[in-house]
């Protein structure tokens, strides 16, 4: 029986210490609603340097959180929007907007994917424009196809 004990205390031990270690930092209360929604709204904008592909309003990564507390403690400087995403810009890069600027460095990203568009599109006029000039004659079913020919094989008799 005390074998069942001992087992029994060891397993809530090792559970409870599981449980502290998955625990996370709670998220601090919102003192001002009108300040977390403008600072929702920034972070929409600014891509999470880690995940790439999700704004740090959608990110879970440590970094996205650092940069979410730290646009929060800028508006409530009194910064505006166009200060905070010109310092982040400022320190990350362009990268860093969700939506990067129209200019020299970033032409391609906004006018490739209608070019790639436009020259799909003329590439597959032009293979259905050959094919429809295209003989009938030349795809006769009548004709017995007798396959490749072996110049060093003679016909067959």
């Amino acid at each position: 029986m005390a074998k069942w004990v001992t087992k029994g205390f060891a397993f809530l031990c090792l559970a409870l210490c599981l449980s502290v270690a998955n625990a996370n930092e709670a998220a601090p209360a919102v003192a001002d609603p009108v300040l977390e929604a403008r600072m929702l709204a920034i972070a929409a904008e600014l891509r999470c340097l880690v995940c790439q592909n999700q704004t740090i309003a959608d990110s879970h990564a440590e970094l996205a959180i650092d940069l979410r507390q730290q646009v929060r403690e800028m508006l409530q400087k009194g910064m505006t929007e166009k200060q905070i995403t010109d310092y982040m810009t400022d320190r990350y890069g362009d990268f860093v907007l969700y939506r990067p600027p129209f200019n020299r460095m970033t032409a391609l990203l906004w006018i490739g994917p209608g070019v790639l568009l436009v020259g799909g599109l003329l590439g597959l006029g032009l293979v259905l424009r050959r094919r429809s000039r295209m003989p009938e004659d030349r795809f006769d079913a009548e004709e017995p196809d007798d396959g490749p020919q072996n110049p060093q094989v003679p016909p067959a008799a």
